[in-house]
Parts: C-alpha cells; sequence; structure tokens
C-alpha cells in the first residue's frame, strides 16, 4: 500500500452538468480518468456518478503534494479533455481543498 500521509493533498470537487450533457460528460470523464490515474504525483484519483441525479459528479483526488496538483491542471490531457470540452458542459463546479492530518 502507498503511503498517502505527511504531505498528500487532497481534492474533493463536485459538478454538475447541463440538463442533457450527463452522457457526454461521462464519456469524457471515462478517457479521462485512466490518463489522470497515471500521473506520476498522483496517490488517489476516482471519479462517481450519483445514481440518483445523473448529471452530478464527485472526484476524490489525493496527490504528493501541492506541486503535483498544479502539474495535474498543466497536462495535455487536462488541457484538452476537462478545459477544453468538459467544463463548457457544466452548470456547477465546486472544488475544495484538503491536507491529510
Amino acid at each position: 500500500m502507498t503511503d498517502i500521509s505527511g504531505q498528500s493533498f487532497v481534492i474533493a470537487a463536485f459538478w454538475e452538468t447541463h440538463p442533457g450533457e450527463e452522457a457526454v460528460v461521462a464519456n469524457l470523464l471515462r478517457s479521462f480518468l485512466p490518463q489522470a490515474q497515471k500521473e506520476p504525483g498522483v496517490r488517489q484519483f476516482q471519479i462517481h456518478q450519483n445514481t440518483a441525479k445523473p448529471r452530478e459528479f464527485f472526484f476524490y483526488e489525493v496527490f504528493a503534494n501541492e506541486a503535483a496538483f498544479a502539474d495535474h491542471q498543466q497536462t495535455e490531457h487536462f488541457k484538452t479533455i476537462i478545459q477544453g470540452q468538459a467544463l463548457a458542459k457544466l452548470a456547477k463546479r465546486e472544488r475544495v481543498q484538503f491536507h491529510f492530518i
């Protein structure tokens, strides 16, 4: 098991798509997720879709540190899939940052 204590940096993100965009966003996230999980600074990266409200998505991301999170946002897959395609399909986007204690 990987040690994710110490300086680990956690992001909890919540997305809600515009009506009718949930399937498109889910497909974009399916292509994005395996690429994000392979990044060197990523300790854990999971994306969940709400079963009762399919327009809602929850992200749980653990990075080695804040620098790894910054690096994540500069990757080609983040810029192309998230910034370039997914964000325009969202009605709401929220991110909260945490550190392990």
